[in-house]
């Protein structure tokens, strides 16, 4: 149980800037370890943004509510996997060989193709979140960060880790998934859908593989394979998966 807590704490230091005590390090060792929690992380980031969005809407309109709860998430985890997709944007947008596209993707210069990714897919996501119920809205976001992350953890399990450098410091996180880590991802990614009440909400989780799909299918097909950013960037195109398909269950299922 210790190691388990320690094993947390490092994938909540890792993927958030949340305050972690101070025993707590990047360890090679347990980050390798930490992907099994990178759903529970979401359920965390993703009740932080419910928190401030059902705050905000005593005294704002439903759309600087759902600003500020984006605000954030973003916030809470540094803009993490906005980075990680935006790197995407930029190398995938820019580069023409493995070699090239990985060199782009490790610049930390922001170019045009992340930059156009970045303002579509948070504008898409705001105006996605606005479209639904509003009485919905908090367990929506908790459910939307957990479950991408969920489906981004299976990237690093069907994927092989194609970064060389060995100062990546996502390496550990990204390089391996076991079946049995992958197994504890899906408990925590699905668990906050038991919630709707609504056996239809599960159909989300076919849209947002098939992004996940999609996705994979340039990497494995440009690089070869999966780096951090990679699977930042499914966790962010299946978090807004997420949000447009529960529009279209709303409207014509549910």
């Amino acid at each position: 149980m210790k190691k388990e807590i320690y094993i947390f704490f490092t994938a909540l230091m890792f993927f958030t800037r949340i305050p972690c005590p101070k025993w707590v390090n990047h360890d090679p060792q347990y980050l390798r370890l930490s992907s099994k929690y990178f759903p529970l992380i979401g359920i965390i980031v993703g009740s932080i943004g419910a928190l401030i969005y059902y705050g905000a809407s005593f005294l704002f309109s439903t759309e600087i509510s759902l600003l500020l709860s984006i605000f954030a998430t973003v916030y809470a985890t540094g803009a993490f996997h906005e980075d990680g997709f935006a790197d995407v944007c930029d190398g995938f947008g820019g580069g023409w060989t493995k070699e090239k596209i990985l060199l782009i993707m490790k610049d930390s210069r922001l170019g045009t193709y992340g930059t156009v990714g970045l303002l579509l897919i948070l504008g898409v996501k705001f105006a996605a979140l606005r479209e639904t119920n509003t009485s919905y809205i908090p367990l929506i976001l908790i459910s939307g960060h957990s479950l991408s992350r969920f489906i981004a953890t299976t990237l690093i399990f069907t994927h092989p880790y194609v970064r060389d450098a060995e100062d990546s410091k996502a390496k550990p996180a990204a390089k391996s998934m076991t079946i049995s880590m992958l197994i504890i991802s899906s408990i925590f990614g699905i668990a906050p859908l038991f919630f709707f009440k609504n056996p239809w909400i599960f159909l989300t989780l076919i849209p947002m593989y098939v992004s996940k799909m999609f996705l994979a299918y340039k990497f494995k097909k440009w690089i070869g394979g999966q780096t951090g950013d990679c699977a930042g960037a499914v966790q962010q195109l299946s978090e807004v998966v997420f949000y447009l398909t529960i529009i279209a269950l709303w409207k014509y299922i549910w």
